[in-house]
């Protein structure tokens, strides 16, 4: 619009509107994008001051690609990233985010706080609802993970992917992808990467999380993200699970970046004008830990289809399911029994039940 009617009507000369509206009117939607693309390019840094987070990556038609290796629980991150697209102008934004989390970019940072800090009956209902048991109860003792180190720091996660969506909408013809694997995926194929034991070890290492994090232990970690971090020191015994949940989403995120990296097509005046090119800049907000994954895949040819595949149900899984419930239903068949033992005694211990058992027993004795 600024540049299709770069004077508005209350600031035109009072000699001179229809001038100004044939100009406007001749100033077609080919033209219009041909001049704000100039205006970008000339706000858009050739040699990009970054920051010493960002990873740049280059493609073999010219596009160019700046990771920002970012801790979810820093402030730093969050001015990384801004730096970042407001340097290099891109034409796609890339985030380690998936469907399921898209919610988390329209949040305020205080309901965040308080959705990070609540884990209840009612969101493990949903989330077993959503994922299945085996699951969803991981997705649970993650979400506790991430609770723990939202309460130690008062800060809520995922801030440097909120400031990428707010930068993003700034910078024209600037477009907003979601590039980390479903969580539904990522979870069910690292349940069944794993054995019975490994299970019951893993979901008792996340239940008793309780370590002290302070806002510089998080800073310290930017070379490798917090929460990835004390999830790898947890599952370091578990090579199958650090590949599900770290490797795989490596590569997935690397196929969604080079997708984003494609050449972009720019406007034709008509159908007769040949088609004409440009390399594309992409910047992408990811974990840190993931930064040498994608370094190291860049170059590979990715085939994403093996790693989207969800495995059916290992034995050990139907047995961890059925102990779970079995579990459940003990606890409430013991609950129901409790209570109705302790009101049978509290009758008993009326007056007036003693009464009748008494004159009860009197009446089978004379018989």
């Amino acid at each position: 619009q600024a540049a299709a009617d770069p004077m508005s009507s209350s600031d035109a000369p009072e000699d001179g509107p229809k001038e100004t509206s044939s100009v406007s009117q001749n100033i077609s939607d080919a033209d219009a994008f041909k001049i704000l693309l100039e205006m970008k390019m000339k706000k858009r840094q050739k040699q990009p001051a970054l920051p010493s987070t960002v990873t740049e990556l280059g493609t073999e038609d010219g596009s160019k690609v700046y990771v920002v290796g970012t801790a979810h629980f820093s402030d730093s991150s969050k001015k990384d990233v801004v730096k970042t697209i407001q340097e290099v102008q891109p034409d796609v934004v890339v985030v380690e985010l998936c469907q399921y989390r898209v919610s988390m970019l329209k949040m305020d940072e205080k309901t965040l706080l308080k959705e990070a800090k609540e884990i209840n009956l009612e969101k493990l209902q949903q989330a077993i609802k959503q994922n299945g048991v085996m699951s969803g109860l991981m997705q649970m003792l993650l979400l506790k993970v991430s609770a723990h180190i939202t309460e130690q720091l008062g800060m809520a996660p995922g801030g440097e992917f909120r400031e990428a969506f707010k930068e993003a909408s700034k910078v024209p013809f600037c477009k907003f992808h979601l590039g980390d694997r479903p969580i539904p995926v990522t979870f069910k194929r690292a349940i069944a990467a794993l054995s019975f034991w490994q299970k019951v070890k893993l979901a008792w290492g996340l239940c008793f999380l309780s370590d002290p994090i302070s806002k510089d232990d998080v800073e310290k970690c930017k070379q490798k993200d917090l929460l990835e971090q004390m999830m790898a020191e947890m599952i370091g015994e578990f090579p199958d699970l650090h590949r599900t949940i770290v490797s795989e989403r490596d590569i997935y995120l690397t196929y969604m970046l080079k997708q984003a990296a494609k050449q972009i097509e720019l406007p034709r005046a008509s159908e007769t004008e040949p088609r004409k090119y440009i390399p594309a800049v992409v910047v992408g907000v990811v974990g840190m830990g993931h930064v040498p994954g994608i370094e190291k895949n860049w170059n590979s040819d990715l085939n994403i289809q093996e790693i989207m595949s969800v495995p059916p149900p290992s034995a050990s899984s139907k047995i961890f399911k059925f102990a779970i419930k079995a579990t459940v239903f003990g606890l409430m068949g013991y609950g129901c029994y409790r209570i109705g033992q302790r009101t049978v005694q509290f009758i008993l211990s009326m007056p007036a039940a003693q009464s009748y058992l008494q004159k009860l027993t009197e009446i089978r004795s004379q018989h």
